[in-house]
């Protein structure tokens, strides 16, 4: 396994990374400790949960029974900011509900820190500084040892850093947003942000929702059980010009003697400032799947015909 730093942080993970969003829902806890062992045994040390998956909670228990006295092992991230109450304040990214939230966190994963805690999305309704100083107090207690940012656009991060830096504060290292071979907007503005103030990249959603393991086909409906039945998210996806890309990208795998599940996950860590990519697994195998998918080394002329496929000239 090749193991990255966070972001311009001194700690390294996984270049895979378990996305624990099932984790309390679709699998329960001998699940999960199976996953994560499995995870452990091939060498993946990263584990992104946070407090809202698992129907409020779920998954934080169900990922600290799994990894209890493993602590030191593993690089875990948890996140903050979404509706864990009935409450006025059991949401957002105040400093009342971001203390609070960690403390729950922490009881959840049966430990005394978390390593990176992010907050899962920006909140418009709270002062930036009051965000930055929060997690900055977090850090210096201990109980947090690196902050991150999940789902802001490139001036949200910047904008969130700026403010910690001019007040010698803790800033954010890492940012997890939606990026695939589809999906790929934030290659405007996010990435190059990232690239410049060195920091790290976690995407979420690296096959789209299973499109790109090339399951769904065109004209045909989603087979029985799979997200395409329900999953609004994969049903926009299922259009002609997706298809069109996908059709290309199958061709392009298929010269190089790799699989469209290669080629999702070896092109984002194509990218240094990709840190570790978020995968979501429901079993065993999927881990084991995902992990192999690291050892495709891109070349830069597999990159540069990729990119002409793609019409991406950029």
């Amino acid at each position: 396994m090749e193991y990255r730093n966070l972001g311009k942080a001194g700690v390294k993970v996984s270049a895979i990374g378990v996305g624990c969003n099932q984790f309390g829902g679709k699998v329960d806890a001998e699940g999960t400790k199976a996953i994560v062992h499995r995870a452990l045994d091939l060498g993946i040390n990263f584990f992104d949960t946070a407090d809202v998956y698992g129907n409020r909670g779920g998954s934080e228990t169900n990922v600290g029974a799994a990894l209890e006295g493993l602590w030191d092992k593993v690089v875990i991230a948890t996140k903050v900011r979404y509706k864990m109450g009935d409450g006025p304040n059991d949401i957002g990214a105040s400093r009342h509900h971001i203390l609070n939230g960690v403390e729950a966190s922490l009881r959840r994963l049966r430990t005394d820190h978390i390593d990176l805690y992010q907050i899962h999305d920006w909140d418009e309704t709270v002062p930036v500084e009051e965000m930055m100083r929060a997690l900055d107090d977090l850090v210096r207690s201990g109980k947090v040892r690196y902050v991150g940012a999940s789902n802001f656009s490139a001036w949200q991060l910047c904008r969130s850093n700026d403010v910690a830096e001019m007040q010698g504060w803790e800033q954010f290292v890492t940012i997890q947003p939606e990026y695939n071979l589809i999906e790929r907007e934030i290659e405007r503005e996010l990435v190059p942000y990232c690239a410049w103030a060195n920091i790290g990249i976690l995407p979420y959603f690296p096959l789209a929702g299973g499109f790109l393991t090339g399951k769904y086909k065109r004209g045909e409906p989603p087979p029985a059980g799979s997200r395409g039945e329900f999953s609004p998210y994969v049903k926009g996806l299922l259009t002609d010009a997706n298809f069109d890309k996908l059709d290309k990208l199958r061709a392009f795998v298929d010269a190089h003697g790799h699989s469209l599940h290669d080629l999702a996950f070896a092109w984002l860590l194509s990218n240094k400032q990709v840190a570790s990519v978020i995968a979501g697994a429901t079993n065993p195998e999927q881990v084991a799947q995902h992990a192999a998918t690291a050892e495709w080394k891109m070349s830069e002329v597999q990159l540069k015909e990729l990119h002409e496929l793609l019409q991406d000239h950029s």
